[in-house]
Order: C-alpha cells, then sequence, then structure tokens
C-alpha cells in the first residue's frame, strides 16, 4: 500500500500541475518508506531531486495531509539509500510479546497474535480477540504491531479504539471530509481496533467500517480486532458484521490463574524496580484474582508507599496498598451511577435512558437489568430503587423477579450478569 499512497498524492497534484509535468519529474521515483508520518522517496537523479525539492515539496505534504489527515514529512533522496532502522518513539513500545506473561489461560491469544505478526494478512485476518477488561488485549494487539514495524518498516499501521473511530467519522461527517477519512482508513496495511463491540448499535458507522473491512480484506492486509466477548454475542452488531468478523479467528483470554498471576507481579515489579518477597506476591495474587491492571496498581502502590514514606514491603503494606487502590478504582465500590453505566454501555444505550419513559423492549430490558444488578450488588430495598428510576416499586420487584426467573432457567442471563458483575467490579 505504501507505493500507492504516491500515486494518490500525484493524482491530487493534478489539480494544480500538468499531468506531463508531474510525469516528467516523478516518473523514476519510488516509495521507500512510509511510516510515522514520514514520506521517503528516492529519485535516481540528482538534478530531479533538487527540482522536486524545490517545487514540489510543499504540495507533496499538503496532498499528504490531505491524503492521511496527519501533518506528513516529505523527503527525497538519491543515490544508494537504505530507510533508517531507528527505533520507534511510540510510548507504548514496552508491549511486546517478550513482557507479555504467558499461561493457561491466554496461551491460545499469545500463539494467534504471534503468528499474525510473523504473516500478517496470510493466515488468520481477521484475528478476533476477545475477553473481560484488563487481561491483555491491548497488550497483544501492541505487541503485533510493534514486531511488524521491526520487519515491515514501510506498513501503515494504524491504532484506533473503536469509540474514538465513530467520534472520527462523527466530526468527517460534520467537516464534510468522509472521503479522507476512508482513505486514510482504507490505505492500512495493518489495521488495529480496540473495543470494537462499541460501534455496535451505529448504523453509519457500522457501513463504513463494513466497506473499509472489505476493502482491506480483499487487498489482503491484515485485522485486528478486540472487544469484550465474542461477536455473536455483541448486541445491535449487524450479522454481516459478525459473518465477517468470524471469517479469520476467535482466540479468547480468560482470568489469569494463581501461577500466572504470580509471574505477571514479579515481572511488574521488577519493571518497576521493586523487589517483592515472595509472600506478598502470593498475598496480591490470592487477593486480586480477575484483573491484571490492578495486579499493576497495587504493585505501583507498594512502590510508592514504600519510596515516599519509608515503609517496609511486607505483607501489612501489601494490605492496605490494595485497600488504597480499592479505593482509587471506582470499580471496585460500585454505586448505582456506576452500575446503570456498566449497563448502559453493555447494551449501547444512553445511560439517560434508564430514568427516561420510554418503554420500548431496546430500552425496558437494560432497565429492569440495572434494577437487578443494583439491588445484587448495593442491596438496596425496592422502595430506594424505584427512586432511582422515578418508578413505583412494585414496578422494580417486578423487573428483579423477571431477571431472577431468566436466571435461573437460561444459562445466557446467568452469563449476561457474570460479565455485568465482573465490568462493574472494573475485574
Amino acid at each position: 500500500m505504501a507505493n500507492n499512497i504516491l500515486d494518490m498524492a500525484l493524482e491530487l497534484l493534478q489539480r494544480d500541475f500538468p499531468p506531463s509535468s508531474l510525469s516528467a519529474w516523478f516518473d523514476d521515483v519510488t516509495v521507500v518508506s512510509f511510516s510515522d508520518n514520514r514520506l521517503i522517496l528516492h529519485s535516481p537523479v540528482q538534478f530531479k531531486k533538487e527540482f522536486i525539492d524545490q517545487k514540489f515539496i510543499e504540495p507533496l505534504q499538503q496532498a499528504m495531509n490531505e491524503l492521511t489527515g496527519d501533518p506528513v514529512t516529505v523527503v527525497v533522496v538519491t543515490g544508494e539509500y537504505s530507510a533508517p532502522t531507528s527505533a520507534s518513539s511510540s510510548p507504548y513500545d514496552d508491549y511486546t510479546f517478550e513482557r507479555f506473561i504467558v499461561g493457561s489461560s491466554n496461551k491460545f491469544a499469545h500463539a494467534a497474535a504471534l503468528a499474525v505478526a510473523k504473516t500478517p494478512a496470510e493466515i488468520y485476518n481477521p484475528l478476533f480477540i476477545y475477553g473481560q477488561s484488563g487481561l491483555g488485549k491491548t497488550h497483544l494487539m501492541y505487541a503485533i504491531a510493534n514486531a511488524i514495524r521491526k520487519t515491515h518498516s514501510e506498513y501503515r499501521i494504524i491504532y484506533v479504539k473503536g469509540e474514538d473511530f465513530t467520534n472520527e467519522l462523527v466530526t468527517a461527517i460534520q467537516e464534510g471530509n468522509v472521503q479522507n477519512f476512508r482513505i486514510k482508513y482504507r490505505m492500512a496495511d495493518l489495521l488495529l481496533i480496540d473495543d470494537i463491540q462499541f460501534i455496535a448499535g451505529k448504523e453509519r458507522t457500522q457501513e463504513e467500517f463494513f466497506h473499509t473491512f472489505n476493502a482491506l480484506y480483499e487487498s489482503h492486509r491484515q485485522i485486528v480486532l478486540t472487544s469484550d466477548r465474542p461477536p455473536k454475542e455483541i448486541n445491535t452488531l449487524e450479522d454481516r458484521m459478525k459473518t465477517r468478523f468470524e471469517w479469520g479467528l476467535l482466540a479468547d483470554i480468560q482470568p489469569p490463574d494463581f501461577e500466572t498471576r504470580v509471574a505477571i507481579i514479579r515481572a511488574k515489579a521488577e519493571k518497576m524496580g521493586v523487589e517483592l518477597p515472595s509472600d506478598v506476591s502470593t498475598y496480591i495474587a490470592q487477593y486480586i484474582q480477575a484483573n491484571i491492571r490492578q495486579l499493576e496498581g497495587a504493585v505501583k502502590k507498594i512502590k510508592a508507599m514504600h519510596e515516599l514514606v519509608d515503609e517496609s514491603v511486607d505483607v501489612d503494606l501489601a494490605q492496605r496498598a490494595i485497600d488504597a487502590v480499592k479505593t482509587e478504582n471506582p470499580g471496585l465500590n460500585p454505586t448505582p451511577e456506576r452500575i446503570m453505566e456498566a449497563v448502559a454501555n453493555y447494551f449501547y444505550i444512553p445511560v439517560e435512558q434508564m430514568i427516561s419513559q420510554n418503554r420500548s423492549k431496546d430500552v425496558a430490558y437494560p432497565r429492569q437489568m440495572a434494577m437487578y444488578m443494583i439491588r445484587q450488588e448495593l442491596e438496596y430495598s425496592f422502595p430506594d430503587i424505584a427512586k432511582i428510576f422515578k418508578r413505583d416499586h412494585t414496578t422494580v420487584m417486578h423487573a428483579c423477579n423477571k431477571i431472577e426467573e431468566e436466571r435461573k432457567h437460561s444459562g445466557e442471563t446467568e452469563e449476561v450478569i457474570k460479565k455485568l458483575h465482573n465490568n462493574i467490579r472494573g475485574e
């Protein structure tokens, strides 16, 4: 795709320069590399390079900006030239395969990601990694990007969160730049979208991504997606999208077992320069069981308490550090607002709809589920819950009884409740 970018830019330049002039100066110009918003071109003739520098560099950079939506530096070289191999300045360079702790809960996803990094777009395309928050999905995405950047420096790599993809499209529509939006994503050699579930229920976003997906897939370019659940369980996601997500490979990540948690804690501590006694690592692993981010947060808190107030690193300090992490992480101390937000996100509806008079099924069922989860997580009374939703307490009783009955007879409902519990608790 990098080789095509020059042709696309020259096509835009035809608005200001005769095609014959462009052909004369660029007929033997080739793309050396295009990465990190830097396009390096090679001209075999010195005087052509000098003329391009003088006449075309600024228009080329403007054309590249129009194509990608980002400021791009254009450099022309001549003679023998190799693309620089200096390390990327990305803040996510630490997220590599070497730093990913592999255990039974994530072994398959790790192997799949590694295979994609070694042979992009050849075997598993798309790669769809799913699992609850904080288990390493994003780490694997960055690891893929970092590995491919080393072996394919010319690749145009784009990473974006599902929610940001939607917001960017909305901005493009408002500014009349949808075509530039399309070009940016459809020129990617590697497209990574984190939390793809956030495009569900958004008709225009799904339409745009559907065509972007097809364009990349048909031109044999790698797509990597993550979600908090498998495609078939993403409510309001179009069936045609679910089908395409399943074309490649689905790989799930489960919460780490005890041994893996201990290994993760030790690795985090080593990276932070903290010496943890084995009983401290064991204590943390026993207490925090479902979320790697919380494991890291506990180690960070121990490091801070040790260095700032010179406390000994022992189990007592670990206990107080974990209590502090609980206080700082609202997911560990749920509120009605937090629960309503988690349910709304799961079912892809605005939180405001929870207390509205909307009685459609798409809103009524999530509202009932939110009432039930508040009852389960906080043990609120029916009248107290009724006040939150501006309903009669008998309405709340009906909702809770309905969900409870479903839970007894439906494994799917039980699974939804389990996922909501994890999301609410930040696990």
